[in-house]
């Protein structure tokens, strides 16, 4: 099996310097622009949802258990969500940010998620304004859906759609199976190759028993192991709590490009900034396309509340549990720019932790890292899901990303981390630049999604979505509002 690792690493070299030069030129000219833009226009548009509204977002959330019509919940769809959004990319890729951009990249991390609320906000809303009853009872939606319905454009919806699929049955597994070994192997001997079976083994129990299944169980795991994973970092900032003023000092200035040390391994002001974006898109996920597909499956009154519950989704995964990270690795001293390279990211959040709280802190975290990536996994089915029923796919196309999805569960384990993480950069490039124009081109739906919910919560009494009272032309089809009216 090593001789096996060293082979696919020298295959994959050359891929991982090709891609990353690519990524490098893409996210420096077009992403940081792009993401951070619309996250401003929504920001604009819906006169700052993310704060005026950060109330109900928090009170949606903590209402939404139950379905409706053998649907599945708000909050379950948050949790499939959430299953996604905080996981590897709040262990593995703050530290691998932190490594490559300094601390400063900490800072535009929280930039990319106070706009990208607004930004997720918006494709949450559209996700529910046209999504689709599934013969199960249950619903299926996303960017895919919101473009041909919204759009009226074909062409663009496939192109969403077949890489998305590519993005989440491939890369976005390979991603999770990767940081899981890396941890395993560092902090208990555990060979690559076995964490790859167990991964993948875990996997095909709960996705092939579809949708409902994924949704069972991220609605326990995830919550549970960030819940756990914030208990943790409280305990560590407890423990350095004095350090807390330095630590925001030393985001600010690294940020800013105001204190050389601080600078990470590419180095400077720019790094901090690409980094910190790339690292934040990958983690929140706001207008990555990605949630959109979990917050279509929700079943709710109107599609404004479902919206709020994703866009605080972001707020908990950077906000609260991606600081948390970036506090526990700068306060350890474990951060040695000039020593560690990417491939220390696997472990460093875990040395970090460990150094704090002490060694018998081991376990419970790899527990907590294990199910973060696998819940990861999941979600990602979940979402190709849907963009298989959008596609046409029958059950033998559903299987075959199923199958994908164990598969890649295994193969990433054993691959070099930078090459998993720079072929997830290249495979969410393309839907994300394909959903964050649908958004904008759509952005009047939203607002107009909004400015009716704010209408009947200034009314009071109960509030419900007719698309024809709304204002909704009868040209846009929003017709799983009017078969559920």
């Amino acid at each position: 099996m090593d001789n096996f690792q060293e082979i696919i690493s020298r295959v994959t070299g050359p891929a991982t310097e090709w891609l990353a030069g690519i990524n490098d030129w893409l996210y420096t000219f077009v992403m940081i622009v792009a993401l951070v833009g619309t996250g401003l226009w929504f920001t604009f548009r819906t006169r700052g949802v993310q704060i005026r509204h950060f109330g109900n977002m928090v009170r949606y959330m903590a209402q939404s258990r139950q379905g409706a019509d053998g649907g599945i919940s708000s909050f379950q769809a948050f949790a499939m969500g959430l299953a996604t959004r905080v996981g590897i990319g709040n262990v593995t890729g703050v530290a691998l940010a932190m490594i490559l951009g300094g601390p400063g990249a900490l800072f535009w991390m929280w930039v990319v998620a106070l706009v990208g609320m607004a930004t997720a906000f918006a494709e949450a809303v559209l996700a529910q304004l046209f999504k689709r009853r599934h013969p199960d009872g249950t619903f299926r939606g996303g960017p895919a859906y919101y473009i041909k319905a919204g759009l009226k454009s074909q062409t663009l919806a496939v192109i969403f759609a077949v890489s998305m699929v590519f993005a989440l049955s491939v890369a976005m597994p390979m991603v999770q199976s990767n940081t899981i070994a890396g941890v395993l192997s560092a902090s208990h001997g555990v060979p690559s190759w076995v964490t790859g079976l167990v991964v993948a083994g875990l996997a095909a129990l709960v996705i092939f028993a579809g949708v409902r299944g994924v949704a069972r169980v991220t609605e326990i795991v995830s919550p549970a192991m960030a819940l756990a994973y914030i208990v943790l970092a409280i305990a560590v900032t407890v423990v350095n709590f004095r350090q807390l003023p330095l630590f925001f000092q030393d985001v600010f200035l690294a940020a800013f490009g105001l204190r050389e040390a601080l600078f990470g391994t590419a180095g400077g002001l720019l790094a901090a900034l690409l980094n910190g974006t790339r690292r934040g898109l990958f983690s929140n996920e706001a207008g990555m396309g990605t949630n959109p597909n979990a917050a279509a499956t929700a079943t709710v009154a109107h599609p404004v509340q479902q919206g709020m519950i994703q866009s605080f989704g972001v707020f908990v995964d950077t906000i609260l549990v991606c600081s948390a990270t970036g506090f526990i690795i700068l306060t350890s001293g474990m951060l040695d720019l000039q020593r560690l390279g990417a491939d220390d990211s696997a472990h460093l959040t875990a040395d970090a932790i460990v150094g704090s709280l002490g060694s018998w802190v081991t376990i419970p975290l790899s527990i907590i890292i294990f199910f973060f990536g696998f819940s990861s996994v999941l979600g990602a089915y979940a979402y190709a899901n849907a963009n298989i029923v959008f596609l046409g796919g029958n059950a033998i196309a559903d299987w075959a990303v199923r199958i994908s999805v164990v598969l890649c569960s295994f193969i990433g384990a054993v691959l070099a981390l930078t090459f998993v993480w720079t072929l997830m950069d290249t495979a969410m490039f393309v839907v994300t630049v394909v959903n964050l124009v649908a958004l904008v081109k759509l952005s009047k739906w939203v607002v107009a999604a909004l400015r009716d919910y704010e209408r009947q919560k200034a009314q009071g009494g109960e509030i419900s979505f007719d698309p024809v009272a709304a204002g909704f032309p009868s040209d846009l089809d929003c017709s799983a509002w009017q078969v559920a009216e």
